[in-house]
């Protein structure tokens, strides 16, 4: 075989499947008991990608920040090791620090994905309701639904879509995967079965969309915490959101309840 891969025609697969991939990750933890005062909320991020610009522009530029930064591209990007520099992030000098933000936050601009993000007030949630949902749960229903509305406006609704979200432990994946199964059957305002699947994936696991929706979703929870104070990721987020025909984004790309 010669020549580039990306020369070569992949014929689309089969089975129905939709020409959409959707990544997950949150920001804060879902506890009602315990609630940090400085960062009250729980974030659920959805980036939503097309499949062919995912893998023939979001991954390999990914990966060539990693090799030009570290050397490989073994390191996972956890929003929380860049921000407290754990890991590989304590062995980057200043100077190689801000030269790595500064491209990480260009090719978060430059990368086509639309983005979804429900931001739960826990203390408005707990002090709201006698028996609130559980934060987690309420925020998936929420992004599901729509992300049906963005894909039913691509002509994709009728199509199989995955989302990837990353494990949390086995009690909490088996919760979530029984929640997300009730919601898809019909559980939702739709009321109406909806053509998604989930895959939980290990937390090891190197993957460029899972570390984008980790990176997504602390700045997010900020803006609506804080929006006010300046925060560059979540300018280069701005242009992201899925958003209605007047250009709305609240209650469409970004849902904040209650």
């Amino acid at each position: 075989m010669t020549g580039p891969v990306a020369s070569y025609v992949i014929p689309r697969a089969g089975g129905g499947h939709s020409d959409y991939i959707v990544y997950v990750d949150e920001s804060g933890d879902h506890s009602l008991t315990s609630i940090d005062p400085d960062y009250p909320v729980f974030v659920l991020s959805f980036c939503i990608f097309r499949k062919d610009g995912y893998a023939r522009g979001v991954t390999p530029v990914i990966r060539q920040l990693k090799f030009a930064t570290f050397g490989h591209d073994m390191v996972v990007l956890h929003e929380a090791d860049i921000r407290r520099k754990k890991g590989a992030f304590s062995r980057l000098s200043k100077e190689p620090r801000e030269a790595f933000l500064n491209a990480l936050t260009d090719i978060i601009g430059e990368a086509d994905f639309q983005l979804i993000a429900v931001v739960i007030d826990k203390r408005k949630l707990k002090d709201r309701y006698n028996i609130p949902a559980h934060p987690y749960h309420l925020a998936l229903e929420f992004g599901l639904e729509r992300i049906y509305r963005l894909l039913k406006g691509a002509g994709q609704d009728d199509a199989l879509t995955y989302s990837v979200c990353e494990a949390r432990g086995a009690k909490e994946d088996a919760d979530l995967e029984l929640e997300f199964r009730r919601i898809r059957d019909g559980a939702n305002y739709f009321h109406r079965p909806l053509p998604f699947d989930l895959i939980i994936a290990d937390k090891k696991t190197n993957s460029e969309g899972l570390q984008l929706a980790d990176l997504t979703a602390r700045p997010i929870g900020l803006t609506v915490l804080r929006p006010g104070q300046a925060n560059r990721a979540a300018e280069v987020l701005e242009g992201k959101f899925y958003r209605d025909k007047a250009g709305n984004k609240l209650g469409m790309g970004l849902k904040v309840f209650p």
